[in-house]
């Protein structure tokens, strides 16, 4: 089997997770101001944990230590140095330049919803701190806590094939149309609150949705190649990504009026 047949294959495969994941009851609970918020609250702990799967590539794919040496694939070595670049410091509303962590947050604040919890764990995170002292300090959502632990669960382990597939395949491309939708209605309802958010929105398809998945598949189809036992770690991991965000969605779901 070619390694276009194992990719096409487990795309199948993930099908009725992802039609669960983009139909999800969720954005349709998000009828107001108020509920995108509590989204959002919860929703920029996987953003943070996105740039966490993307950096753990690059540490694996690059050299970011000293002594330097040479990347031992430059196309791996360009293709993730490339997502890197727009996602740590893309091109910002205002001529400057912002990570799209910071989009996010900084939309946050422009709209109401609370950022102490993701502006403590970050914080503590760069104080040195574990991810179970950030957990205690910062009091994040409880819903993010076990997303977070499996995203890191696969980071650990180290496998390059593994990272990849979850970054592709679980993080990659998964918010609908009717989302944008949603927050440009509630944005006109607001009298423009959320056009940083809708910034962001446009960003993350233009970018993430389009230009950064090709170059993502590109990768994950370049470290599995035709082996059968990689692309298997590979499908492995990807269900068990989209679960874990099936999961989160499912407990948000739940706090809505």
């Amino acid at each position: 089997m070619t390694r276009d047949s194992h990719y096409q294959q487990i795309l199948d495969q993930l099908e009725p997770l992802r039609s669960r994941l983009i139909h999800h009851p969720v954005y349709q609970q998000i009828h107001n101001l108020d509920c995108l918020r509590i989204f959002m609250q919860h929703h920029i702990f996987a953003v943070w944990d996105f740039m966490s799967l993307l950096k753990a590539l690059q540490q694996q794919l690059t050299c970011v230590s000293l002594p330097w040496t040479p990347p031992e694939n430059t196309y791996h070595a360009r293709l993730i140095n490339e997502i890197v670049l727009a996602e740590e410091c893309d091109e910002n509303s205002t001529g400057g330049f912002s990570s799209h962590f910071d989009l996010y947050r900084d939309a946050m604040k422009h709209c109401g919803a609370d950022t102490g919890p993701i502006d403590y764990f970050v914080e503590s995170i760069r104080d040195g701190n574990s991810l179970e002292q950030a957990f205690r300090s910062s009091r994040p959502p409880n819903a993010v806590v076990p997303f977070i632990h499996t995203t890191f669960d696969i980071i650990n382990c180290h496998d390059l094939c593994a990272i990849a597939a979850m970054f592709t395949f679980g993080r990659e491309n998964l918010l609908p149309d009717l989302f944008s939708q949603i927050v440009k209605e509630i944005n006109e309802q607001e009298k423009g609150q959320l056009r940083d958010f809708q910034y962001y929105l446009e960003r993350h398809i233009e970018l993430d949705g389009d230009h950064h998945q090709h170059m993502a598949i590109a990768l994950m189809n370049s470290l599995c190649d035709d082996d059968p036992q990689k692309w298997q770690t590979a499908r492995k991991t990807a269900v068990r990504a989209l679960e874990a965000r099936l999961s989160l969605w499912n407990d948000v779901s739940c706090l809505f009026p």
